[in-house]
């Protein structure tokens, strides 16, 4: 079989490997893509996107059943939920394709099948299979695994993708489930709450530490956990799931239940048509050939240094293999600076201080940087300012007033430690302030920057002058 010679072999077509190659090919690189799926990964075709889709959907629904408030009468609300689902695959596809160009628009080598890495004398040998039969050999100066990451399995809590399901089955459900049990409340398992909740199904989301969202601040969580209980849904804080058991609803019946047991703060048994388990992810390093090579692993995730190289020369990893974040944007990131190091040139590492997240359930959350009670932790001295959207004429105007901007600076150096955002369209105001911390701002610049009007941005404004006595609306 004839080998193909290249710079750089990702192999991976998720957000981290498609933009690494992209990025390869622009810095004159040759360059070859291995995906075994659909290019994009599970952010374009199973997650991010598709969730956007569905939560976009969900927020109409809970705009609909609150028309009144604007003067509009909406009778005899209908959906069908399977065209919902089906518009949300529609999405992904035309995205799929979109990467589909990108790969043929940069002359990017891109090969469907699963790569699989050796040592060759001149670098690494990828030889990709399909069908259990190897298709092409690549020989790569240097490599990328950018194999992504899946949902983690945990004993008691055995998925079987048809009553007990992970996030790869819960984005294509196309029925409605009357009661659904979800084990954890991170940002996965609060924005399926959030969809499901939208179109009648009764949730329950049992999380094992002391708030929703435990690695947001906790006035930001308590404030999503408040709106989520006035939409109904239950959230069992601090209780550990015992057990998740399939059981027939009678002796002879093909009807089954889900039982989840749980204990802590509850003790219960909850019956549910369907669960949802989003706890956490394992780096997908299993079958690439890593082991054989010697590549070293920590905690089931590829180990790398500040350039993205593992413990075997010419290999990197980026992105949800090599450990969290786990994020697209991050991903992408790291993609780009692990081919421009690669390339030669002198750019900074990441600073993963300044890394936004964002929770896309309503209303969003988003924040970059320290909490208050990390910054305290670190022992800093902080001054602290809060703008709830109640005081903002813009949120009034919209209808969407729950929530706030949490602004935290050192009060020696007057550095942004961390901001936070609760309330609608987070997921866009945090760019500002991530923008900000990246520079090194200072309160008096935040400030005396003049937001426009009326906006929810000026929150961020205003958060700021109150964390030093100056808040003009509040």
């Amino acid at each position: 079989m004839a080998q193909s010679e290249f710079d750089v072999v990702i192999v991976g077509g998720g957000v981290g490997g498609y933009s690494a190659a992209i990025r390869a090919s622009q810095l004159g690189l040759k360059t070859a893509l291995v995906e075994s799926a659909r290019l994009g990964g599970i952010c374009l075709n199973w997650g991010c996107i598709p969730s956007k889709s569905l939560l976009k959907a969900a927020e109409v629904m809970h705009t609909l059943k609150k028309s009144k408030e604007f003067g509009i009468t909406c009778d005899n609300i209908n959906f069908d939920f399977a065209a919902v689902v089906k518009r949300s695959r529609d999405v992904a596809d035309k995205s799929e394709k979109g990467v589909q160009y990108l790969m043929k628009k940069n002359k990017i080598t891109s090969i469907s099948g699963y790569g699989k890495l050796k040592k060759h004398a001149n670098g690494t040998l990828i030889e990709v299979s399909k069908d259990g039969k190897v298709i092409e050999e690549l020989i790569a100066k240097q490599t990328i695994v950018a194999t992504g990451s899946r949902a983690r399995a945990f004993p008691g809590m055995n998925v079987d993708g048809k009553k007990v399901l992970s996030f790869m089955e819960g984005i294509v459900l196309d029925k409605l489930p009357e009661t659904v049990t979800i084990i954890g409340a991170g940002a996965i398992g609060i924005e399926f709450a959030y969809f499901w909740n939208a179109f009648g199904a009764k949730v329950t989301i049992v999380e094992m530490l002391d708030q929703p969202l435990p690695v947001e601040d906790k006035e930001l969580s308590d404030v999503v956990g408040r709106e989520y209980r006035k939409l109904g849904i239950s959230i069992l804080t601090g209780t550990k799931v015992e057990s998740i058991t399939v059981e027939k609803t009678a002796p002879n019946s093909k009807t089954e239940k889900v039982i989840t047991k749980v204990s802590g703060k509850t003790n219960a048994e909850i019956e549910s048509d369907i669960a949802l388990v989003a706890v956490g992810f394992a780096g997908n390093v299993e079958g690439f050939g890593l082991e054989e090579l010697g590549v070293q692993l920590e905690k089931g995730f590829i180990k790398v240094d500040s350039n993205y190289k593992s413990s075997v020369d010419g290999i990197y990893a980026i992105g949800d293999v090599n450990g969290p974040p786990w994020l697209a944007h991050v991903a992408a990131a790291e993609g780009i600076n692990c081919v421009e190091k690669i390339a030669g040139h002198d750019v900074p590492d990441i600073d993963y201080n300044c890394i936004p997240a964002v929770t896309f359930c309503q209303p969003q959350v988003a924040s970059v940087g320290l909490t208050e009670k990390k910054a305290k932790e670190l022992g800093y001295e902080v001054k602290v300012g809060r703008f709830p959207f109640s005081a903002s004429g813009k949120a009034r105007a919209v209808g969407e007033t729950a929530g706030l901007v949490k602004m935290i600076f050192d009060a020696k150096y007057d550095e942004l430690l961390g901001a936070h955002i609760c309330g609608h369209e987070a997921s866009e105001m945090i760019a500002e302030v991530t923008l900000g911390k990246s520079l090194e701002t200072t309160h008096e610049q935040i400030i005396r920057t003049i937001h426009a009007h009326p906006t929810l941005a000026e929150a961020v404004m205003e958060a700021t002058a109150d964390a030093y006595g100056e808040a003009i609306n509040i």
